[in-house]
C-alpha cells in the first residue's frame, strides 16, 4: 500500500510537471507574439510619426511658397504701379521743362540785343535827356544788365537739374529695360540718390545726411537694372529711417524706441571687385541692429517700424531679386556702430 501511495504521488507529479512544462511553453510563446506584436506597433509608429513629419514638411513647404509668390505679387504689383507713375510724371515734367529750357535759349538772345541796343544808343547819344538819365538811375540798369544774365543763368542751371531728375525717375523705374542685360551699377546708384537726395539735405529737422562715395572702376555687369535699383532703394532708405530715428525724428528707433540724438548722421557707399565678385556696400552710423533681429531681417513681412511705416516687404524682396534673381548674396553687419548691408554679385 505505501508503494502504491509512492507510485500515485509520482504519478500526480510527473503530470503536474507535464502542465508546468506546457505552461512555460505557452507563456514562451506568448512572450514571442507579445514581442513580435510589440515591434509591430512600434514600427507602425515610427511610420505614422516620419508620415506626420513628411506631411508637417510638406506644410511648411506650401506656405513658404505661398508666402513667396504673395510677396511676388505685391513686388510685381508695387513695381508696375511704380513705374508707370514715375514713367507718367517724367513725362508730364518733361515737356513744360523742354518748352521752358528751350526758349531760355532765346530769351538769353534777346536779352543781349536788346542792352546792345542800348548801348549803342549810350554810344550815339551820350547825353540823354533828364527824363532817361533820371529812369536809368532809378532802375540801375548797370546792375539790372548784370543781374538779369545771372538770373537766365540760373534758370538755365534749374532746368537743367530738372532734366537730370527726370532722368533719374526714367534710369530708376527702366520700364524699357526689364530684361537681363549689361548695366552701370553706379549709374543706378546714383540715380537712386538723386530721387532720395531731398532727404538727406538740410530741413527744420536736422542739418542734413552726410554722404560718402567710395566707387571703384566696375565693368558693365549683367543684370536686371531696374530691380537692383528697387533693392538701392530699399536699403538706402532703410538707412535713412535709421539716421533719423537716431537723430530723435521719427517714432522708432532701437529696439524700436528713438534713439540718442545723433550729431553726425553719415551713409557711405563703397564699391569694389573682391574674388572675381562684385561688392556694394551701404552703410550708416546709426543705432545699428539688435543680433537677434539680424536672422528674421529678410523674412517676409517682418518689420520694427510701427504700423503704417513698414510693410516688411522690402529686405525680403531684395534679398530676392539678388539671391534668387542675380545669384548673389546679400548680408548684413550690425553693432552699436552702426549697420552694413553688402550685395554681392557674380560679375
Amino acid at each position: 500500500e505505501k508503494v502504491q501511495a509512492l507510485e500515485r504521488q509520482v504519478r500526480s507529479l510527473e503530470k503536474k510537471l507535464k502542465r508546468s512544462h506546457a505552461d512555460r511553453r505557452l507563456l514562451e510563446t506568448n512572450n514571442v507574439r507579445t514581442e513580435s506584436l510589440l515591434k509591430r506597433v512600434i514600427e507602425e509608429l515610427k511610420e505614422s510619426k516620419q508620415a506626420l513629419e513628411d506631411r508637417r514638411q510638406a506644410l511648411e513647404n506650401i506656405l513658404t511658397e505661398l508666402r513667396a509668390t504673395q510677396t511676388k505679387l505685391v513686388e510685381s504689383e508695387k513695381m508696375s504701379a511704380l513705374g508707370v507713375l514715375m514713367a507718367g510724371i517724367a513725362h508730364e515734367i518733361n515737356n513744360p521743362v523742354s518748352f521752358i529750357y528751350g526758349n531760355l535759349q532765346h530769351a538769353k538772345e534777346y536779352t543781349q540785343d536788346l542792352f546792345k541796343l542800348i548801348e549803342t544808343y549810350q554810344r550815339e547819344y551820350p547825353n540823354p535827356p533828364e527824363t532817361i538819365q533820371h529812369m536809368i538811375k532809378d532802375i540801375e540798369l548797370d546792375f539790372l544788365e548784370e543781374d538779369y544774365c545771372q538770373l537766365l543763368q540760373s534758370m538755365d542751371v534749374g532746368a537743367e537739374r530738372i532734366y537730370e531728375i527726370v532722368g533719374a525717375l526714367r534710369n530708376f523705374s527702366r520700364l524699357d529695360e526689364s530684361d537681363y542685360k549689361e548695366a552701370d551699377l553706379h549709374e543706378g546708384l546714383d540715380s537712386t540718390l538723386r530721387i532720395l537726395g531731398h532727404r538727406l539735405k538740410p530741413n527744420p529737422h536736422h542739418n542734413g545726411i552726410t554722404l560718402v562715395k567710395d566707387y571703384d572702376d566696375l565693368p558693365q555687369v549683367n543684370c536686371y537694372p531696374g530691380k537692383l535699383n528697387q533693392v538701392f532703394m530699399n536699403i538706402l532708405s532703410n538707412a535713412i529711417d535709421a539716421l533719423e530715428a537716431a537723430m530723435g525724428i521719427g517714432s522708432w528707433g532701437k529696439d524700436g524706441a528713438a534713439a540718442v540724438s545723433l550729431q553726425d548722421p553719415k551713409i557711405t557707399i563703397s564699391t569694389a571687385i573682391e574674388y572675381q565678385r562684385i561688392m556694394i556696400r551701404i552703410g550708416d552710423n546709426g543705432p545699428g541692429i539688435p543680433a537677434e533681429i539680424i536672422p528674421k531681417l529678410f523674412d517676409p513681412f517682418f518689420t520694427t517700424k510701427p504700423v503704417g511705416k513698414g510693410t516688411g516687404l522690402g529686405l525680403s524682396i531684395s534679398y530676392q531679386i539678388v539671391v534668387e534673381q542675380h545669384h548673389g548674396q546679400l548680408l548684413c553687419e550690425a553693432d552699436e556702430t552702426g549697420t552694413v548691408f553688402t550685395i554681392v554679385l557674380p560679375i
